[in-house]
């Protein structure tokens, strides 16, 4: 547990620092460019993690590839608006509020979509927690 509390630090310092840069880079390319070339370069890196890992006698497993439902595939699309709004509001109201706000409808997003898969039972407590959030970016907006 304590790796996977880890990971998902990190993670989370890593999108900080994803969107400082993807900022920078909006500024002179704008948005669209931004989220471009972090597309670009990601998919690159990506290509390599695949291609070291089929070297190493394990490679990603493809098979039903075709089988997978097109909502599936909206992922990346999705990963698209998100890095280039994110690159865009960076520039504009600063990464911490960009952060909060980000964090805030992830919170929203997942307390309902958990409340969706996983029904009524523990939504109060969900509702409490993303009440908790709502409530820290109000405060640390204030001016």
């Amino acid at each position: 547990m304590i790796a996977a509390i880890a990971m998902a630090v990190l993670a989370g310092g890593l999108i900080g620092l994803s969107r400082q840069v993807n900022g920078r880079l909006s500024l002179s390319r704008g948005a669209l460019g931004a989220s471009f070339w972090n597309h670009l370069v990601g998919f690159l890196a990506l290509l390599a993690a695949a291609l070291a890992l089929a070297l190493a006698s394990n490679p990603p497993n493809l098979a039903g590839l075709a089988e997978t439902p097109l909502w599936a595939w909206a992922g990346g699309t999705l990963g698209v608006v998100f890095v280039a709004a994110g690159s865009w509001l960076v520039a504009r109201i600063g990464a911490a509020r960009t952060a909060l706000l980000v964090i805030a409808g992830q919170m929203v997003s997942g307390a309902l979509l958990d409340t969706l898969r996983l029904g009524w039972d523990g939504a109060p407590l969900r509702a409490l927690g993303v009440a908790v959030i709502l409530t820290g970016v109000v405060l640390a907006s204030e001016r």
